[in-house]
């Protein structure tokens, strides 16, 4: 229930998700085409498209995407992204309950897969695809091994809110290491194992962003763990955050990498899709 719960959570925030997510490097988008062999009319899938941000990218690309999104907060906000692209159909379901009518040459996910049920993930993944299709899924993810401010945030998150884990301190865990949250797993392992996928590949991409405390602290109201706090104890740790960053000149650079795992569907090892 509380997974669920925190699954369709963004929905309440969903104007203030598009505003504050980053978007997904250029180079990435290059590197998934190339993987899937698509181009232009070429069929895609999209899993937790939420508003669209990585939509856009490959719509941009020319492929035809039907794109998932359980929350109708989300997909309403996704369809007024995707406005002008006719090549984009958007459908508010959830990956584990929708029903295909065909096969796709790429399946691609951002920032969502953990969120698929763990018991179909994979094998409605695998029907879903042609022999020789794509799965593609990626996540953007702070890098706070790099950042001067690690210890007095993860200091305030240990004083404001607690119910987090020791190891939070902002969007991703402090120590990914120690106790990583779905999003940091190594995927890898995931992927090794899953029928109907050749072995995978990993790759990633670095970039950062600079924050001022507001637009931190607004990052912050789009993550689902935070978004679920008790209020009281969410206002006080966005206080506490925005004062912390303020004492060190207002701003700051978050360093970031987007990792992406890429997994070949095996010929002749499909399922019907059920």
């Amino acid at each position: 229930m509380a997974e669920s719960r925190r699954r369709l959570a963004f929905g309440s925030v969903a104007e203030l998700y598009d505003r504050a997510r980053p978007s997904y490097p250029p180079e990435l988008v290059d590197d998934v085409l190339a993987f899937a062999g698509v181009a232009a009319g070429d069929p895609a899938l999209e899993v937790g498209a939420g508003t669209g941000k990585a939509t856009v990218l490959f719509a941009s690309r020319g492929l035809r995407i039907v794109a998932l999104e359980p929350s109708a907060e989300m997909a309403s906000v996704a369809r007024s992204n995707l406005a002008g692209y006719e090549n984009v159909s958007i459908e508010q379901v959830g990956f584990e309950g929708w029903r295909p009518q065909a096969t796709f040459k790429l399946l691609l996910s951002a920032q969502a897969w953990h969120w698929v049920s763990r018991d179909v993930r994979y094998t409605r993944a695998r029907a879903i695809l042609a022999d020789g299709g794509a799965l593609a899924v990626f996540w953007n993810r702070p890098r706070w091994d790099a950042n001067p401010l690690r210890a007095e945030l993860a200091e305030t998150y240990r004083r404001s809110a607690p119910a987090l884990g020791a190891d939070t301190v902002g969007p991703g865990p402090m120590d990914p290491g120690a106790r990583p949250a779905a999003w940091w797993e190594d995927w890898s392992r995931d992927l090794q194992g899953a029928p109907g996928f050749e072995p995978p590949e990993h790759r990633s991409y670095a970039w950062s962003q600079q924050y001022t405390s507001d637009e931190y602290v607004t990052l912050l109201q789009t993550h689902s763990d935070h978004i679920v706090l008790p209020d009281e104890q969410r206002h006080a740790l966005f206080g506490a955050v925005a004062r912390m960053i303020e004492r060190h000149g207002g701003a700051f650079t978050l360093e970031y990498e987007t990792a992406l795992w890429l997994a070949r569907a095996a010929v002749g090892s499909g399922l019907p899709a059920g």
